[in-house]
């Protein structure tokens, strides 16, 4: 052991008094003590990731392994330690023959479990996306491993089949799988199959089955091909419902299933088959990106621009951009799939990092249904008042047609009845004129603020923040006591259908509750985007109403978003049905609508985000919180030179933003000048809390 120092190292002074070098040890803790533990002969040194989510302490610190813990200590495994005299949980790394630390060294307290969950693989990629996001490994972790439960852990499992041994599907190829119809398809699974690892930004073919959308069937056959290789796949899809059409897929291919639904031991019983290779093949929402499979050959994600693939919890990673690290770090293969694409797609195919997987045209012109803008000029001069109507006569003409088959959809961007009013003389948003909550008796402080809504025909209006009904509702600029529609939602779509079409069962599909399916008989199906159920053949006809209010919204991905709506809606339609957008024909979304050509449509966009310097181009990163902390941390940054900083501006809540733009070769550097800021902060304990994200979805 190195003699100890008169200065402490970073890591002497973070541990408590007794483990400091001159300290007075703890009992049992003096080398060579009366009861004394001893340090294991071999490899002595444990190096331990604690589980905290500040910033300066994310890093490994050294420990002695106890003689007695030599056995169970295994790299990868759970520990407790004392840390600043706590107790803290965390992960062995890997065991040394030597520490760098000059000071006396704390022991392991005990092994948790010595099952060794956190992989080498999972442990690189965990702390690759910590970098990439200015974010803590131990925050990634929380992320890719699932708590652990105990008598889960203890039931026996099957062993893992050696690769000699593993079953080796003699026909990789589904009946049906679509392929073909791809020029590059065939050869990407032969490539697959024979071990190598190519990667694609697939553009899917519409269609429905009889057994569903035509995607699912694709994937299996990449995920045979994969296995036939001698590898493992994980796929990523943005639900359940997609993760149901998955499974259905594989059939007898062993897989599992992880979705957030599951309970607890379910879930880590799934992901117990996968840490000791009894499947190889992980199917399930955002977090099985970081299931433990290996050898990984193939990482599929499926609808990439769905928002449900970015995380919601520090450091805030996109599925996307980990699955990328991770085929790259891994050497496998990676397939990014969609009807629409994202300009973070492509730009991977932009850089010749992937190559592009599209359908011939003849196949596309055969399977696409064919669709028309409801505000075209032709349609307008027959029948002038479609302007001003929202369900003009060429949707309604379609709806009729398409009842004569089978079911029809209609696309409706709002969920509830009148999710928002306004004054019926002035025209001004409708507010809740009630006491914010916690603000004491009406007059005594802040108003609520909030939009009025209608629940139903004959309800009175009510706040959507704070419940109240506004009963006696007056505008405050004009007196006037009635309202109108600014958006009508599905509820309120559905019974104007109801009317319209007496003899035909209307059903809605939207947050309150959602259809997984829907027959083959003729009904009117009123959905909002995402919650399209599947219909049985699928769908004779479809609407997409109030194309404005997609496009309208104050985003950066407002465009690319409502496309990536519209051609999911229309994938689920029949060959060549009608499908009719109540939006201007001459928009450019449309208009890749109507040649159904995504991949211009995201050419354009990345080149315009290009010249703009907005991402993928550039890279970013906001920071949110009250004002004078967001402005003190931007002093302390320690920005590339290249970096530009925009705001910081006032958001909801009394809090503020500010913006900071790179080029693309400076994001490492930024995401490095982020986390020592931040790791700043957490050393003196700031009070105010400043929110860093990096590539966030909500720019605008």
């Amino acid at each position: 052991m190195t003699e100890p120092i008169s200065e402490p190292s970073p890591q002497e002074a973070l541990l408590p008094a007794a483990g400091r070098a001159g300290g007075s040890p703890r009992p049992g803790g003096k080398p060579g003590g009366k009861g004394a533990r001893q340090p294991a002969e071999r490899l002595p040194v444990a190096r331990v990731l604690i589980d905290s989510p500040l910033p300066h302490l994310d890093r490994p610190f050294d420990y002695l392994v106890p003689a007695a813990l030599d056995a169970d200590a295994v790299p990868g495994c759970r520990v407790r330690v004392r840390f600043a005299g706590q107790p803290a949980d965390g992960y062995l790394l890997e065991r040394v023959a030597r520490s760098d630390h000059p000071g006396r060294l704390a022991f392991l307290e005990r092994v948790v479990s010595r099952l060794p969950v956190l992989t080498p693989e999972i442990a690189g990629l965990a702390r690759a996306v910590a970098d990439r996001y200015a974010g803590t490994m131990s925050d990634v972790l929380r992320l890719a491993i699932p708590p652990r439960h105990a008598r889960v852990e203890a039931e026996p499992g099957s062993p893992a089949p050696r690769a000699a041994e593993a079953p080796a599907p003699p026909d990789w190829r589904t009946p049906g799988d679509g392929w073909d119809a791809y020029p590059a398809g065939p050869s990407f699974l032969r490539a697959l199959a024979e071990g190598r690892s190519p990667r694609a930004v697939w553009t899917a073919l519409p269609g429905i089955g009889p057994d569903g959308p035509s995607w699912p069937l694709a994937v299996a056959s990449a995920v045979r091909a994969t296995l036939a290789g001698g590898r493992g796949a994980v796929v990523v899809v943005p639900d359940g419902k997609d993760v149901a059409m998955m499974a259905r897929a594989l059939g007898a291919t062993p897989h599992v299933a992880i979705t957030a639904d599951l309970g607890p031991a379910e879930r880590y019983r799934r992901w117990l088959k996968l840490l000791r290779g009894e499947v190889r093949v992980a199917v399930g929402t955002r977090p099985v990106a970081f299931a433990p499979v290996h050898p990984l050959g193939l990482a599929v994600i499926w609808d990439d621009g769905d928002d449900l693939h970015a995380e919601r919890h520090a450091p805030y990673p996109h599925t996307r951009e980990v699955l990328t690290l991770r085929a790259h770090r891994a050497r496998a293969g990676l397939l990014v799939g969609g009807y629409a694409r994202t300009a973070e797609a492509a730009l991977l195919v932009a850089s010749g990092w992937a190559h592009p997987l599209v359908p011939a045209r003849g196949e596309l012109r055969a399977r696409a249904p064919l669709i028309r803008p409801a505000g075209d000029d032709a349609e307008l001069a027959r029948d002038e008042a479609a302007r001003a109507a929202r369900l003009p006569t060429v949707a309604w003409q379609a709806l009729k047609r398409g009842l004569e088959r089978g079911p029809v959809l209609v696309q409706v961007p709002r969920r509830g009845y009148l999710p928002a009013l306004a004054c019926l003389r002035c025209r001004a948003p409708a507010r809740c004129g009630g006491p914010a909550q916690g603000s004491g008796a009406p007059g005594s402080g802040p108003v609520c603020s909030g939009p009025l809504a209608l629940r139903g025909g004959h309800a009175a209006p009510y706040c959507r923040w704070c419940g109240r009904i506004a009963g006696d509702w007056r505008c405050p600029r004009c007196g006037c006591p009635r309202v109108r529609a600014i958006v009508v939602g599905a509820r309120r779509t559905a019974e104007e259908l109801g009317r319209a079409f007496p003899s035909v069962a209307v059903k809605t599909s939207g947050r309150d509750g959602v259809l997984a399916t829907v027959g083959a008989g003729p009904a009117l199906v009123v959905a909002t985007p995402g919650a399209e159920p599947v219909p049985e053949g699928g769908y004779a006809a479809a609407v997409l109403l109030d194309g404005w209010a997609l496009l309208g919204r104050p985003d950066l991905r407002a465009a690319e978003e409502t496309l990536r709506r519209w051609m999911n809606a229309a994938a689920l339609a029949r060959p060549r049905a009608e499908i009719v957008v109540c939006a201007d024909g001459a928009v450019p979304v449309v208009q890749a609508l109507v040649r159904w050509d995504p991949v211009t449509f995201s050419e354009r966009e990345l080149g315009e985000r290009a010249e703009l310097g907005f991402p993928p181009a550039a890279r970013m990163a906001s920071l949110t919180g009250p004002g004078a902390a967001v402005r003190e941390m931007l002093a302390e940054t320690d920005l590339p030179e290249d970096a530009q900083v925009l705001g910081p501006v006032p958001i909801d809540g009394g809090l503020e933003r500010a913006v900071i733009r790179v080029p693309r070769r400076s994001g490492a550097a930024l995401a490095r000048a982020l986390k020592a800021a931040s790791g700043a902060r957490s050393v003196r304990k700031a009070t105010d809390v400043v929110r860093v994200q990096v590539d966030p979805l909500d720019l605008i």
